[in-house]
């Protein structure tokens, strides 16, 4: 089960490389769906008749989309009738899963390498090296076992 966990998150890790190439892309001003549609000097109407809406209805997408409010459903039918294709994704803001895991990790093993000791002279008589060890054997643990606590 372990090595699943392993296998799904690099083969997801390889499909979402290609997301950080892009990630620093600013959405323009006035939303994709005008700035494309404008950009190839189409019409509201033009754009509605392909889509089978008002130019009202092609309006209401280009506030939508500019609000947030927009479906997946709705960006998709856009592109198509603008013969584009839509894409989304994630992109992790720590250039991979693996590194996000790593950091959770760590922050887990800390918190719990302090908790579980008792007392500040406890924590002098182990010795800075024998902290730090602790911690990063549990940091490999975790990642190795992905616990839903480390997402609390």
């Amino acid at each position: 089960m372990r090595n699943q966990k392993k296998i799904l998150i690099e083969q997801l890790d390889r499909k979402l490389t290609s997301f950080y190439e892009i990630k620093n892309i600013e959405v323009p001003e006035r939303g994709w769906v005008y700035t494309i549609r404008t950009a190839l000097n189409m019409t509201l109407q033009q754009l509605g008749h392909k889509l089978k809406i008002t130019i009202q209805g092609v309006q209401d997408i280009e506030k939508r989309e500019l609000s947030g409010s927009i479906s997946i459903k709705s960006m998709k039918e856009v592109a198509n009738a603008l013969d584009m294709k839509f894409v989304y994704g994630f992109v992790s803001n720590h250039n991979s899963l693996e590194n996000l895991i790593e950091l959770k990790a760590s922050e887990l093993a800390e918190k719990m390498v302090q908790k579980n000791s008792n007392s500040a002279a406890e924590n002098k008589v182990k010795g800075k090296d024998e902290l730090q060890q602790e911690i990063e054997s549990l940091i490999r643990e975790l990642k190795r076992e992905i616990p839903k606590t480390l997402w609390d």
